[in-house]
């Protein structure tokens, strides 16, 4: 009774978080709210008694919306919880869109022939899944990250034509020199 009741508080709360995603006016907000939705739905998942992908779910979104909230700030050069701005663009394209998917998504539910299972579910479903996800790539996936981590930043320096060193000189002493007056150096 307590699981049902906190699992449908949970759905309630990764919903309204998601709205809320839409509704706040800064892209900061947005991504703490879109980081709530899928903490709720991690918890869910806990919920379930599939422990390792809630937990993997929490870890990995919570780590995604907080490498958005840096590129943020970084790209952005000030805080952007305090930008207002409207995060949806073409709404009636866009609710058009989002209610034609769900009516088409909802749709297949219903009209769609399913499968009928083959074989057995594995004892310890847990465990198959986490060894399926993780066996045999796992050294692909160590090698791989940090090739990754390291075109983000190679590519950040290449876009970056300018440099805090380039606006303030060597020993970042002065003001800075903006081709543009009204940043940091107004």
């Amino acid at each position: 009774m307590v699981v049902g009741i906190l699992f449908w508080a949970l759905a309630l709360l990764a919903v309204l978080a998601g709205a809320a995603v839409f509704i706040v006016d800064s892209m900061a907000r947005a991504t703490y709210a879109l980081a709530l939705s899928f903490i709720a739905v991690g918890l869910q998942v806990v919920l379930l008694q599939q422990s390792y992908v809630g937990v993997v779910v929490i870890l990995m979104m919570v780590m995604e919306m907080a490498v958005m909230a840096v590129y943020m700030v970084m790209f952005m050069g000030m805080n952007p919880a305090l930008m207002p701005m409207d995060m949806v663009h073409g709404k009636v394209a866009a609710l058009s869109v989002s209610v034609g998917t769900f009516v088409v998504l909802a749709a297949g539910i219903f009209l769609v022939e399913w499968p009928t299972r083959r074989g057995a579910p594995a004892g310890d479903l847990t465990r198959a899944l986490g060894e399926e996800l993780m066996g045999p790539k796992m050294l692909v996936m160590a090698v791989i990250s940090p090739v990754m981590v390291a075109t983000i930043v190679a590519g950040i320096v290449l876009a970056a034509h300018r440099t805090r060193y380039d606006r303030m000189g060597d020993d970042l002493r002065g003001p800075p020199s903006d081709p543009q007056p009204g940043g940091v150096g107004r």
